[in-house]
């Protein structure tokens, strides 16, 4: 519950913000409303690992929903492009934390062979925040006002944090926080054991950042009055999928599920960008949902399968820092093809489709799984 109030609260306002940054006098600015977000995030996850692995899982959980409390807040008074960008940079921080802690949490209160199924069940609540939230925002914004919109997002996250408070913290080794944990060497900011997880993550997130950048723009093109309509879609298939995705890389692998997503996710791309209406759009969008259904728990799961325990939440961070990598690339690439013209955008999602394929050539002719064997016995 506390992961989907948080997803719902900062998702809320993907689908508004573009329109508002181009109303602020920053069109030029779009790509980076998902690039500034991510990179904070990426930068932060060495950090929110080392102490999810020293003061605990719930106080890291909780920093990064006070983050989206705070910008919430803040949105509304920072009404210049500077200030927006500012605080996008700022915002990227929740993620940056509360994600990493959560999957550390999670791991720790369910079985080595069931946790695809518990990251499946896990990514249910997140994706549901996902598909709920931006419907809402716009809904808000269109009913009242942007700033309603900020206030509620704000709001979200707060009920988020309530939760945490009555979580039990499940790090036996618990440290009081020292300053000196913010001091990171070479070794502490990535887990070498799960880099070829993490190349994965980062070619086949490349398409999200895509799409938080222009499938706004795109839908409105195509005729899709509502924007958060495609997010909607495309999760509901998703949250659809988890419920036996998760189970199935327990049971026939890990890898072979990952490999199957990504062409799935190839295929969705390419009719994202081939799509000429609103039922064909929507059908893509389900489609999407499908392959990021299946790939996540299944790509979570290995990932913790190829840590330790006692640097799990680094691992965790590794992969998210190759995620937020991905998803802030993916914008940044987007907001440098698209800018005013729509005939670039299916360009976008070609160019895009491509380089998920290169993950999926990567994971079939040059990964190397060594000896190492995860819980569902795949070497």
């Amino acid at each position: 519950m506390s992961s989907f109030l948080f997803s719902a609260s900062f998702n809320m306002l993907i689908p508004e913000l573009p329109s508002y940054l181009s109303r602020l006098g920053g069109a030029e600015y779009k790509g980076y409303i998902i690039a500034l977000f991510t990179l904070t995030a990426g930068i932060s996850r060495p950090f929110s690992g080392k102490l999810t692995d020293k003061i605990g899982r719930v106080p890291v959980m909780a920093i990064g929903s006070v983050v989206c409390v705070v910008c919430g807040l803040l949105y509304p008074l920072l009404t210049t492009v500077a200030g927006f960008l500012w605080l996008r940079l700022f915002h990227g921080f929740s993620t940056g934390f509360k994600p990493t802690a959560t999957a550390a949490y999670v791991a720790d209160i369910v079985p080595p062979n069931r946790w695809g199924e518990a990251m499946g069940i896990h990514g249910i609540c997140f994706s549901t925040g996902l598909a709920i939230g931006p419907a809402i925002g716009s809904e808000l914004t269109e009913r009242f006002s942007i700033n309603a919109l900020f206030y509620c997002s704000s709001l979200f996250a707060l009920l988020s944090i309530i939760i945490l408070m009555n979580m039990k913290e499940t790090l036996v080794t618990k440290e009081r926080f020292k300053l000196s944990f913010l001091k990171m060497s070479r070794r502490e900011i990535i887990e070498v054991r799960v880099l070829s997880g993490a190349v994965i993550t980062f070619l086949s997130y490349l398409s999200y950042g895509v799409i938080l950048t222009v499938i706004s723009d795109w839908s409105t093109h195509l005729g899709v009055n509502n924007k958060g309509l495609f997010y909607m879609v495309f999760t509901i298939f998703s949250l659809f999928i988890r419920f036996v995705s998760g189970k199935m890389s327990d049971r026939i692998g890990r890898i072979s599920i990952i490999k199957f997503s990504l062409i799935l996710l190839v295929i969705a791309l390419a009719l994202i960008g081939k799509s000429n209406s609103p039922f064909f759009l929507m059908c893509a969008a389900a489609l999407y949902g499908v392959a990021t259904g299946m790939l996540s728990p299944a790509l979570t799961a290995w990932i913790i399968d190829m840590s330790h325990t006692e640097h799990r939440g680094k691992a965790v961070a590794t992969m998210y820092i190759a995620l937020e990598a991905g998803i802030g690339l993916g914008a940044f690439m987007a907001g440098s093809f698209y800018i005013t013209d729509i005939q670039m955008i299916p360009i976008t999602f070609y160019f895009t489709a491509i380089l998920t394929l290169i993950a999926f050539l990567y994971l079939q002719f040059l990964f190397k799984p060594g000896t190492l064997i995860n819980s569902a016995g795949e070497s």
